[in-house]
This record gives structure tokens, C-alpha cells and sequence, in this order.
């Protein structure tokens, strides 16, 4: 296999694109974001997604601005934590992320939980609405929203999010709302596509992977690919983070994709629920 990895591009509703697999940095300190984001720019990866409640904005930002690549080269998305809903307290928290990556411009800016019981978030949606206009998001979006969270924005808001990042994977595939997002032209993200490990020790993708010459790991980022997800698998470690991006080069059989979509049932979260989380 080559040493690094191409990988294709999907596009947003604003017209953007984002690249289908990017690296996830969910408990990466920021000391250690640098030789991280070293690891993955030279082994393809063109996408980086980060959080305000990750805590490592301040390494993220500069990992990008002192790399190799363009700023244009690379497509950042941080996002906006619960305590920040309402309009004046968004608009403060993105300024704050923004100084902290030290970057003039994020390409996706998300509200990173829907936080019901605030009912803010319809409040919110409209400040990034006015991020957006600005040019400081290239795009905006919502994580963890339910299909009822997307119509409330839908019915009350102008602008359609071009993502939705939620947990997803062959245990919890969230047919109904990859189809609503699929309705409405919301690009379908997902974070946890590992199922936080859990899936890697399961007899079928076993015998997928097997079958393929492939780590588990590698058959079930190709399953999120093959669907049409944009995927954002997590690692700190340098073969880790180098084996996650060579998915494209094979595919899986219709009796791989049958099998693991028979996986799927209700009860597979690993993370939070969307109505209950940050109440």
C-alpha cells in the first residue's frame, strides 16, 4: 500500500466539499496534537474535527497553521458546547474557539448537542446563521440532533445544516434519520464509527476481515464509506491512525454489507442520548 492515501470528497449543500474520512481528536491532549496531526497529514488526511469541549483547540489550530499544507488544504470543524446556547453566548464561544485554533476562518462550525430541556437551540442555530453570513464558518451544522430537533430548525430557521454528526455505526445505523438527512440534503456524520472499540471483537466482522485481508477496524470504516457517511475514526496512535485511511482501495461484497447491516438494533449506543445528554 502507498504511503499515503487519497481521499475522495463529498459535497455540503452550501457547495463545499469535505473530505469523507477525517481524524477524530476526542481526547488528544493538545500537547500531543502536533505529532499527531503530523502522523495523519502525511499518511492523507485532509480533514481535522475538533471541539471546544475536547480541550485542545489550542494545539489543533496551530498543528494546522505550521503543517506543510495550505490552510485551503485542510478542512477544520470545531463546535459549540452546551453551557454556550443563546445567541450573545454563541457568538462569544466561537470567538473564543477561534482565537484559541488562532485560525481566521473554520470550514464547519457545529452545535455539538441539541441540550432540549435549555430550548435554546433554535436561538442558537440563528447565531451560527450570522457566523456563516460572515465567512469566519464556511458551512454550519448540528451533532447529535434527532429528527425532531432538524424540523424545529427546518420550520424556524432559513438555513438548511449541511451536517449532522451523530453516533453511527453497524450497531446503531440510524436508518431513519440518514434518510431524513438524505431528504433535506444534510450530509451524514459520524463519530464513535467504531462503537468506541466495541465492534471489533464481533464474530462477523471477523470474518469479514479476514475474508478481505483486512483489520476489522478497516472493514467497518469501509461500511460507513460504501453508505455515503462521512467518517471521523479517533486515534493517537501513528499505525492506527495510518491503517484507518486504507479503506479505499477495496470494496465489500453485498453478503459483507447484508451481514453487517443485520448488526444494526437499538440498543447498540455507546454515548450519550441526544434528548437526555446536558439536561
Amino acid at each position: 500500500m502507498s504511503s499515503k492515501t487519497s481521499v475522495p470528497n463529498l459535497r455540503l449543500n452550501t457547495g463545499a466539499e469535505i473530505p469523507q474520512l477525517g481524524l477524530g481528536t476526542f481526547q488528544i491532549r493538545s500537547e500531543d496534537a502536533p505529532q499527531t496531526l503530523r502522523t495523519a497529514f502525511d499518511a492523507g488526511y485532509r480533514s481535522i474535527d475538533t471541539a471546544a469541549a475536547y480541550g485542545n483547540e489550542e494545539g489543533v489550530g496551530p498543528a494546522v497553521a505550521d503543517s506543510d499544507l495550505s490552510r485551503e488544504e485542510v478542512f477544520v470543524t470545531t463546535k459549540l458546547w452546551n453551557r454556550d446556547h443563546g445567541r450573545q453566548s454563541a457568538l462569544r464561544a466561537f470567538d473564543a474557539s477561534l482565537g484559541r485554533l488562532g485560525l481566521e476562518y473554520v470550514d464547519l462550525y457545529l452545535i455539538h448537542w441539541p441540550v432540549p430541556s435549555q430550548d435554546l437551540y433554535v436561538e442558537t442555530w440563528q447565531a451560527l446563521q450570522a457566523i456563516h453570513a460572515d465567512g469566519r464558518a464556511r458551512a454550519i451544522g448540528v451533532s447529535n440532533f434527532d429528527v425532531a430537533h432538524l424540523e424545529r430548525l427546518l420550520d424556524e430557521t432559513e438555513v438548511v445544516p449541511a451536517v449532522n454528526q451523530i453516533e453511527l455505526h453497524p450497531r446503531l445505523q440510524q436508518r431513519e434519520l440518514r434518510e431524513f438527512h438524505s431528504e433535506h440534503g444534510i450530509l451524514t456524520e459520524a463519530w464513535s464509527p467504531l462503537a468506541q472499540g466495541e465492534l471489533l471483537d464481533d464474530p462477523v466482522v471477523a470474518e469479514i476481515a479476514e475474508a478481505h485481508g483486512r483489520t476489522p477496524a478497516q472493514v467497518i470504516l469501509r461500511w460507513h464509506v460504501e453508505v455515503g457517511n462521512v467518517v471521523i475514526p479517533k486515534s493517537a496512535t501513528p499505525e492506527r491512525i495510518r491503517e484507518n485511511i486504507e479503506v479505499f482501495d477495496f470494496e465489500l461484497s453485498s453478503y459483507d454489507t447484508d451481514k453487517l447491516g443485520a448488526l444494526g438494533s437499538d440498543g447498540g449506543r455507546v454515548g450519550p442520548h441526544p434528548e437526555r445528554f446536558g439536561n
